[in-house]
């Protein structure tokens, strides 16, 4: 799902805008005011706009449909038969998420799908899907089938293991903390507090001492989208013709836990969650008023999801609330529904805080303001043809018996303005404030020896407390995210929580959290700050300017910024050639293919060209060919990569061999592709066995790593953790116990000492000292 509507909608409203009455353009282009751009926007939708949005919608059919779902029970079938189990069970939850409520194929889905489950030793949860195909109305011709595999699931689950779905699935306890109590959605620790002021707006700082590692900040958000269409896993054959799924199959749409057995939405086909309570809480809060719309959501866009999430959930009194003139008594913590420590807040408290969250009404383009205005307002207009407002949005109270005194727009009015603008209002917000929620996720196909891993995005978030941390190119924080079932897998250290009960809660809540953390030691009154995507040790300084300036109207003068070298701005043309560690230049990663010295770039000719810094060579290179010698590595390298996910390593390594000499002439062995190229040869070798030369490679990848993102890195972390697994492999004891440390310590620092990694580091551990 992209940030924005689809290109067919967007051309759509680009048509309108360029018809406008040139007077009507002009009152629109000074409305200031969020209420009057909604208005305006509301009075030129028309039914023609809703219909093509209709139209446009119609091929992401959410509709459930029997046909479909057998063609998904049909592939699920194939990948069943090649015991890739995991790709069967995702294409039976599609069938699952296909087939109409009480018919046969939702029957034959579950059944077909408790088998792939068997073979995957999830036996509670394949027997949960017996129940299901039982009731569904399973041939009873084919029931003994059932029967004899819930004996053998009965046979092998463990003695007392049988429990109810809440009691299996924490996820299902959503946010409540210990005994049922809902547990704060904001948590800071007490170093920290809400500073103000006219440059810097509302930011966070440190009123003491905190420590590298130390947890500043846990949030939920108060309200996300999963991003569909991300792939986030292969099938065993991989490539072309192998099987692919995206985050919209895999995750639940609630929490955004990983699961292989869904539960699905009974109305349509796409909203799938890991438990009943995730279901429940998302149709109570959200979904009851998305599902009618659910093809139309789809194409309009991630943003304008979230916003009408956000809005849904706020409720009519709330925003009223937050739309009161402001009375001099009151203080900022009131104002903005935060304390000035954050100690804890709750989820209601922290909406005053992301409805004053900075819109830009006045800074976005004319035409994005007005693409916006008339995507909310036709979406409105959607929703009022579904039914009667949400409860939540109802200002007349109504009958007791449950009927509906009006209909159509008498019923909407005066609601749809103030919702469409509330929607709008947020929608606009997120352009600056939106938060990306990542995760780690193996690369390649399942059956590969050798797992790589990539950060994927799988949603878009609003958090109150995060947006007030600002931008820093090279910033003094580390962010984590966890979801589901696995609410705090970088522990829970009651040491930086503001007291132990918190600290209980955090471990009993479930769902999305964002851990920040320190990255280094922060000093009394030092600014928190936070990366808003552009980094000094993956972009140059102008570049980066020109996306925060574009996406976050300032131009950035952070450290980093202010610090670096002439020489690392005029990087742009060639973007190979990244500042390095956390941003500091240490000489140039470009080689003479002559002599071998440092290649710098020539003021000569208005500097569109290299020489050598040798004065005794003077050897010169024109941009156009450097530009060309790098993207052959690239294409190379991608080549490699291919045919490693292909699982033909011994092809990937001649021709990573063959392409590491070419690069050896042109790239010093500090430069980011130097490290790529190493890293993939190092799986190459893993995959083969041959783990002593796979941790040679992987070496040269760990130097080129810290040289690009500094020692203190997470992407050094990542990059040593491999390494340790390497050494582990390949019984080299003394290199393994040499690395673990400097991986736990990295480990500690960004994710904190309970991550899952460090538990395998010392298992590891363990097992070499034996």
């Amino acid at each position: 799902m992209m940030d924005l509507p689809c290109l067919q909608w967007q051309d759509h409203v680009a048509q309108k805008w360029i018809g406008l009455n040139p007077e009507l353009k002009e009152t629109f282009i000074s409305m200031e005011e969020i209420d009057d751009v909604f208005k305006c926007a509301l009075s030129l939708t028309t039914q023609a706009d809703t219909d093509f949005m209709q139209s446009i919608s119609a091929a992401s059919s959410v509709q459930k449909d029997s046909d479909q779902a057998a063609e998904c029970r049909q592939k699920g079938n194939s990948s069943f038969k090649i015991r890739d189990y995991s790709a069967a069970a995702l294409h039976y939850s599609q069938g699952i998420c296909l087939a109409p409520q009480g018919s046969e194929q939702l029957s034959l889905c579950y059944a077909n799908r408790s088998a792939a489950l068997y073979h995957l030793q999830l036996y509670q949860e394949c027997l949960d899907d017996i129940d299901r195909a039982l009731k569904n109305g399973y041939p009873s011709h084919l029931s003994h089938k059932l029967q004899d595999r819930r004996s053998a699931c009965l046979k092998d689950l463990p003695v007392g293991a049988k429990a109810g779905e809440e009691d299996r699935n924490p996820a299902r306890r959503s946010h409540n903390g210990p005994g049922g109590v809902k547990a704060p959605s904001v948590q800071i620790c007490p170093q920290a507090a809400v500073s103000s002021s006219v440059e810097k707006g509302r930011h966070l700082v440190a009123v003491d001492r905190i420590a590298a590692g130390e947890v500043i900040l846990r949030e939920r958000p108060y309200s996300c989208v999963l991003l569909a269409g991300v792939q986030e896993v292969k099938g065993k054959q991989g490539g072309a013709g192998g099987d692919v799924f995206g985050t919209e199959s895999r995750r639940c749409h609630w929490c955004l836990a990983e699961t292989l057995c869904p539960v699905p939405c009974g109305a349509c086909s796409y909203s799938r969650y890991c438990s009943t309570g995730c279901q429940e809480e998302a149709w109570e809060e959200h979904h009851r008023w998305e599902c009618p719309l659910g093809a139309d959501l789809m194409v309009m866009g991630a943003m304008l999801q979230l916003a009408l999430r956000v809005t849904l959930k706020a409720g009519i009194k709330n925003v009223q609330k937050a739309r009161e003139p402001i009375r001099d008594e009151q203080n900022e913590s009131e104002i903005y529904g935060l304390s000035s420590n954050l100690c804890q807040s709750s989820s209601s408290d922290s909406y005053l805080s992301v409805f004053n969250l900075l819109h830009h009404v006045g800074q976005h383009s004319p035409t994005l303001r007005f693409l916006c205005a008339v995507t909310v307002a036709t979406v409105c207009l959607r929703l009022r043809e579904t039914g009667p407002p949400p409860a939540s949005w109802t200002l007349t109270r109504r009958p007791a018996d449950g009927s509906v005194e009006e209909e159509g727009d008498a019923a909407w009015s005066p609601e749809l303005w103030l919702l469409g603008s509330t929607i709008l209002r947020h929608m606009l917000q997120l352009r600056c404030n939106a938060q990306a929620i990542v995760a780690l996720q193996d690369a390649g196909t399942v059956s590969s020896s050798v797992q790589s891993s990539r950060e994927i995005r799988v949603a878009s978030a609003m958090f109150a407390a995060l947006s007030l941390l600002n931008h820093s190119c090279r910033p003094n924080t580390s962010l984590a995210f966890s979801t589901g079932m696995r609410a705090d897998p970088c522990g829970s250290e009651t040491s930086a929580d503001c007291t132990a009960s918190v600290a209980e809660d955090q471990r009993s809540a479930r769902g999305v959290t964002v851990t920040v953390r320190a990255a280094k030691v922060l000093t009394p009154a030092q600014e928190i700050l936070h990366c808003y995507g552009p980094h000094s040790s993956r972009m140059v300084t102008r570049e980066r300017q020109r996306l925060l300036h574009e996406q976050y109207f300032f131009l950035c003068q952070c450290e980093a910024c202010s610090l670096q070298e002439e020489e690392e701005e005029e990087e742009e043309e060639c973007k190979e050639q990244r500042p390095r560690s956390g941003g500091t230049p240490q000489g140039s990663a470009l080689l003479c293919t002559k002599c071998h010295g440092s290649l710098k770039r020539s003021r000569d000719n208005g500097g569109s060209g290299f020489s050598c810094s040798l004065p005794s060579c003077g050897h010169r290179m024109s941009a156009p060919q450097v530009r060309n010698e790098l993207q052959e590595i690239r294409l190379d390298l991608e080549r490699a990569v291919e045919l490693l996910e292909r699982e033909k390593p011994g092809e990937a390594l001649k021709l990573l061999e063959r392409t590491r000499r070419q690069s050896g002439l042109i790239l010093a062995e500090t430069h980011p592709l130097q490290g790529e190229l190493a890293d993939a040869t190092a799986r190459a070798y893993a995959t083969m066995g041959d783990w002593n030369n796979a941790a040679s490679q992987l070496e040269k990848s760990v130097a080129a790593i810290g040289f690009q993102y500094g020692e203190d890195s997470i992407e050094l972390a990542q990059q040593l953790f491999k390494l340790a697994q390497l050494h582990f492999n390949g019984a080299a004891r003394a290199p393994a116990l040499s690395v673990i440390p400097k991986v736990r310590r990295l480990l500690c620092l960004h994710l904190g000492p309970r991550c899952p990694e460090l538990q395998e580091l010392k298992a590891m551990e363990d097992c070499l000292r034996g």
